[in-house]
């Protein structure tokens, strides 16, 4: 059973799901331990998956699903799934991320959607199912299979929310499908032109001495369009336009499962199509695309920090510097060096447990408050300090304050942008920053010393607060809620603690690539 551990990756989440959708017909209140115990397993299963990349000698593990060969006629048929260390570790952090929300979901899910947790439990695993697939297959179509898988059971998890819920799914319907399309052209363009899926076996085909393709019409077009779709995928500004209303209106238990982990998953796909699939000389040198997309990022970078200084409600803000993190790292590729990419990598797995906690602590706040409005949250210290202290940590982080995870990974970052001199970039990432540091003491501001929204003490004297009784009562939220929030804070803090153990593992996949894979240390031509 441990050498399929990546098998059962998928299989308690897959059987999962269809026992949710057969028992919660008969008995609703099965799917809630159902989908607990189906993450217990998965994250097992991706935990001795990690373990055993990490103790191979070539630092991978490969499945081949079906009894096909890589080499099996017709030529690019078999199925494989590839564990390296960039795959395990983006897919513990899936699972991690999907064990802590499965325990917060109970009393959300039965609050929010009454009569709606089979179907709820059951597209929630579903999901997880898609994104551990994405993050772990060697085969371009199938990696499309999987996007859709977890994009069609998104679009659901969002729908069974309000009217208005319903209505954001219409728009994210809209983009996700042309992301799709662009993505599934691209890749039958690869199809056509290579004669394999596999992406090893397109990074051979392209690289191959005497071969021309990478100087080839259609596989410049293919690359494009490919990273157009993931693009896309990912709510890269300015084809974010779903993704804000999209975490806003959906279920509490929706948005805490998407925001941490959608766009980063996308971002680790861009990674492995430009590393496994085409290539670092290929990606960073071949094309025009290199040099459009660093100012691109700048562009979405200071944009959609802009957007979210404008806000006045949580989520809405959070969904706006999702879209900032996603130009960080995106950038973090684009800069092209080996820190660059570092950063980039240590950042998906960052964003994830801390928006994780920012929007487990914004659930909490909305359910005791029945707002996330910046001036319904006054004095809100007081009242619920552990759940208030679970989403600062993760506040702090995103900002990047040592010790947290955040303040390791902007490092990377900012060493990367300095070392390619991409002194617009690093500018960026500087003002989308200080954009944070306003955003965040202006909720403390809110939540601690209680003032209204002119910037008036509420106040009648020293040490009053202006506050009743009722307001500064002792009241979080239920266990089976808070304590996730505080797993996923002190997730937060001990990456941040144990930083220079993620980047070695990080470095070894980096060190591990073919050799014309290499990316460079020093700066490079523009």
């Amino acid at each position: 059973m441990m050498e399929n551990a990546i098998a059962w990756i998928f299989i308690f989440p897959l059987f999962g799901s269809v026992f949710c959708a057969l028992l919660g017909m008969a008995n609703r209140k099965v799917c809630y331990p159902i989908s607990v115990l189906s993450m217990v397993g998965a994250f097992w299963a991706g935990v001795e998956t990690l373990m055993q990349a990490v103790g191979s000698s070539s630092h991978e593990v490969s499945y081949i699903f079906g009894g096909w060969t890589l080499d099996s006629y017709p030529r690019g048929v078999g199925i494989e799934f590839r564990a390296d260390l960039l795959g395990a570790l983006i897919t513990l952090v899936v699972l991690g991320v999907g064990l802590l929300v499965s325990i917060y979901s109970k009393l959300p899910t039965e609050e929010e959607t009454p009569g709606k947790e089979p179907l709820f439990h059951s597209l929630f695993l579903l999901q997880i199912t898609g994104l551990a697939g994405i993050c772990l297959t060697g085969d371009a179509f199938n990696l499309y299979v999987l996007i859709e898988v977890a994009a069609l059971t998104g679009y659901g998890l969002i729908a069974i929310g309000s009217n208005r819920a319903a209505a954001a799914t219409f728009n994210y319907v809209i983009l996700g499908t042309i992301g799709a399309s662009l993505y599934l052209l691209g890749v039958g363009y690869v199809y056509i032109t290579t004669g394999t899926l596999n992406m090893v076996g397109i990074h051979d085909a392209i690289m191959a001495p005497e071969s021309k393709l990478a100087a080839s019409a259609s596989m410049q077009v293919a690359f494009v369009l490919i990273c157009l779709g993931i693009l896309i995928k990912m709510a890269f500004f300015p084809f974010h336009a779903w993704l804000p209303n999209a975490y806003c209106h959906a279920p509490t238990t929706t948005s805490c499962l998407l925001a941490p982990l959608v766009t980063k998953v996308m971002i680790y796909v861009m990674i492995r199509i430009v590393l496994t699939a085409f290539g670092v000389d290929f990606s960073f040198e071949s094309t025009l695309w290199a040099k459009v997309l660093p100012w691109l990022v700048v562009v979405a970078i200071v944009s959609a920090a802009v957007m979210a200084l404008a806000q006045r409600e949580i989520k809405r803000m959070l969904a706006y510097l999702i879209v900032a993190e996603v130009g960080y790292m995106v950038g973090g590729v684009w800069v092209y060096n080996y820190y660059g990419m570092i950063g980039s990598i240590f950042h998906i797995i960052s964003d994830a447990c801390m928006t994780l906690c920012l929007f487990l602590g914004a659930g909490l706040i909305l359910r005791k408050c029945k707002t996330t409005n910046f001036d319904g949250l006054r004095g809100l210290f007081s009242k619920m300090p552990l759940t208030m202290t679970g989403f600062f940590i993760g506040g702090f982080s995103i900002i990047g304050l040592p010790p947290t995870c955040g303040f390791f990974s902007k490092w990377y970052l900012i060493t990367g942008a300095m070392v390619s001199e991409r002194w617009e970039y690093l500018l960026a990432l500087l003002f989308s920053t200080m954009v944070m540091v306003v955003l965040f003491f202006r909720m403390i501001e809110r939540i601690h010393l209680a003032v209204s929204e002119s910037g008036e003490n509420l106040g009648k004297g020293h040490g009053d607060l202006g506050l009743t009784d009722e307001q500064t009562r002792f009241s979080e939220g239920p266990l089976t809620m808070l304590v996730p929030l505080l797993l996923a804070a002190g997730v937060v803090l001990v990456i941040g603690i144990y930083n220079q153990d993620v980047v070695n593992q990080i470095e070894i996949f980096l060190d591990n690539l073919p050799h014309d894979a290499d990316l460079p240390k020093e700066a490079v031509g523009k």
